[in-house]
Parts: C-alpha cells; structure tokens; sequence
C-alpha cells in the first residue's frame, strides 16, 4: 500500500512538473507576449518576465517593442518635371500595440515595407527634381505622414523616415554640371566687372587728386622706379609722363632769372 502511494504522489509531482514546464513562458523586457485561448484573443498583452499559460489550450506569440530600421528598396519613378529618378529610403518604426499587430495585420513589417515603397513612388511623382536634391526634410515628412496613417490601425507606430540616395541618369547629371559651371561664370565675370568698376572709380579720384598737386604724379613715378628696382631685372624701363615734364618745365621757368633792360 505504501508503495502504491509513493508511486501515486511520484507520478503527480512528475505531472505537476511537466505541466509546469510546459506552461511556463519567460517574455523578455523588449517583448509583449498576446495570448490566444482556443483561437480568440486573452486579456491584456503579458509583461516582461515569468508569465503561465494553459498548455494545449493557450498559445502565446511575443511581439518585438523596439524600433525596428527597415530598408525601402530604390524606387524608379519620373518626376513632375519629368526627370527619371531612383530613390531609396529608410524607416524607422515600432510596435506601440502588441495586440493589434497581432490580429489586424499578418504580417505588420511587410506591410510597413510595402506601404513605404508604394508611397515614395508616390512622393516622387508628387515633387520636382530640385525639392528630391534640396528640399528632402520636407519631403520626409510628407512621407512619414503617408506611411503613418494606415500603420496606426495596425498597432505600429513609424518614428521616421529618411530618404538616403537620389540616384540620376548620366545625362542629367552632365547638363547639372554644365549649368552649375555656367553659373560659376556668370558670377566670377560679374565680380571682375564690379571690381573694374570700383577700380575706376578709386583711379579717377587718384588722377583728380594728382592734377591739383603735381609733385604727387612725381612721388608715384619714383614708388614705381623702386618697385620694379626690387625685381632685380637687368634692365629698367621708365616711364616719364608728359605731365612731370611741365611741371619741371613751369618750375625751370619760375627760377630763372628776369632779364635787366
């Protein structure tokens, strides 16, 4: 009879242990665990931690809660301007409810995958060339809003999206550099004729202020000598204006002496 019964509280503490086992779920602290109970959807998504199920009766599936980065495939589209354009994209999303992304969509990252691709084709038909180069903060937001509104009822939440790479065919990008070489020039040459222009506004103030003292031209004659004396050239070519040729003139003339009758 002992035995019987040693045998009996064997064989239930051995079941108790199987069931335990086979019950017992651990959730991780980036996880929620959704319970279905015979098919249909059990209370609150479980915590993170040590949690018990009703085996054979209850299935948990645990749901990953942190943001998830997802690669958009590049997109080929055509501008507004008619421009062929290849954009990629990136996403970055979460889980904010385990139970939704559960039961309302199969499979939430591809649908979130899908959604991303089908709205930056979207948005590149939507803007023209120069808002894809320049404009693309803008361009992230309007994205993010498009793949956000239909991921709400799915318990995802996208946090942001980033377009990474605007690829061009070679001739377009050729005709840029043509057109941002061209402007380059137009701007140098517009800068050498407004640095001619203020350059002949400093001379003639400098010739002006040379007619009223002529012993200035004579000052500058010699500052030139000295600077083309310091290039060390063996031969020295000096310019004599006509100017300081009057004025030595007036000036020999001023000292000679009058003439007695």
């Amino acid at each position: 009879m002992l035995e019987e019964l040693l045998a009996a509280g064997v064989a239930t503490v051995s079941a108790s242990l199987v069931y335990a086992a086979s019950a017992a779920r651990v959730v991780k602290q980036y996880e929620r665990g959704v319970v279905f109970r015979l098919g249909r959807l059990h209370g609150e998504p479980r915590s993170p931690g040590f949690t018990m199920v009703m085996p054979l009766v209850d299935r948990m599936r645990k749901v990953n809660m942190q943001i998830v980065t997802m690669p958009v495939p590049a997109q080929e589209g055509i501008t507004r301007d008619n421009v062929t354009v290849r954009v990629d994209a990136v996403v970055y999303f979460k889980v904010v409810d385990a139970a939704n992304a559960i039961v309302q969509v199969e499979d939430y990252r591809f649908a979130v995958s899908q959604m991303a691709q089908t709205s930056l084709r979207s948005i590149i038909g939507k803007s023209d060339l120069d808002d894809l180069l320049s404009n693309r903060e803008k361009l992230n937001q309007g994205l993010e809003l498009m793949i956000d509104s239909p991921a709400i009822g799915w318990g995802v939440q996208i946090d942001r999206v980033e377009i990474k790479d605007v690829s061009l065919p070679e001739t377009m990008k050729r005709s840029m550099a043509r057109q941002a070489e061209a402007d380059r020039e137009r701007r140098a040459r517009v800068i050498n004729a407004d640095a001619e222009l203020q350059a002949s506004k400093k001379l003639a103030e400098a010739a002006k202020q040379m007619s009223e003292q002529p012993a200035a031209l004579q000052l500058r004659l010699l500052q030139t000598v000295v600077a083309v004396a310091a290039e060390k050239n063996s031969t020295l070519v000096l310019p004599f204006p006509v100017e300081l040729l009057r004025f030595l003139e007036r000036a020999a003339q001023q000292q000679a002496p009058t003439p007695r009758s």
